[in-house]
């Protein structure tokens, strides 16, 4: 299986993009929590991966991080619930709004996604709730994205561009302290420099 590709972003037509990967192009459909994040053509970039062969077709599917990965792998296993729909649902709530909506039975919520009616998040509920406690999606991800924020936030008022903070937080591990994250992220500025 392809569990991750780094090469160089050559298209982004939503959801699909097309990344260089040492002369082989590869398509990877994105949710659009990626999509809105990925850097301008021509930049490298890293995305973790999920590959699903079918009879007729070969789809690679592409995120920014493992709890989105891991969302999307647990969404997918879901009666009903297809990788397409799956994309469609981390797109529209990403993977921390949905867990916590899951945890907390929030239907409304969830049939606020289109294409998800009351059946289909009641089906949510029911299949997701115990796995997601196994895989520690839910909390984790709200403080990491809080302390991603800290740390981009920190390296803006030190003068870097948003662009340049925004790539240098997408380097940095999941489970990084703020400390520890913005030294890392001033060490791959200062290299790229």
């Amino acid at each position: 299986m392809i569990g991750r590709i780094k090469g160089y972003l050559l298209e982004k037509i939503p959801p699909i993009i097309l990344i260089d990967c040492q002369g082989v192009g590869y398509e990877i459909e994105v949710p659009m929590t990626t999509f809105f994040d990925l850097p301008d053509e021509g930049s490298e970039i890293t995305l973790l991966t999920h590959l699903i062969v079918r009879e007729d077709a070969q789809l690679l599917f592409g995120f920014a991080t493992a709890a989105e990965r891991q969302m999307f792998r647990q969404l997918i296993k879901v009666n009903g619930i297809g990788a397409k729909v799956a994309l469609s649902i981390l797109g529209s709530i990403g993977s921390s709004d949905l867990a916590d909506a899951i945890q907390h039975d929030d239907i409304n919520m969830l049939v606020k996604i289109p294409g998800i009616g009351k059946k289909t998040a009641e089906r949510l509920v029911l299949e997701l709730k115990d796995r997601l406690k196994d895989l520690h999606i839910d909390p984790s991800v709200k403080k990491h994205a809080t302390h991603i924020e800290d740390i981009e936030n920190a390296l803006i008022s030190l003068g870097y561009s948003a662009k340049d903070a925004s790539m240098a937080i997408k380097l940095l591990p999941e489970n990084i302290s703020i400390n520890d994250g913005i030294r890392q992220a001033l060490k791959s500025l200062s290299n790229n420099a």
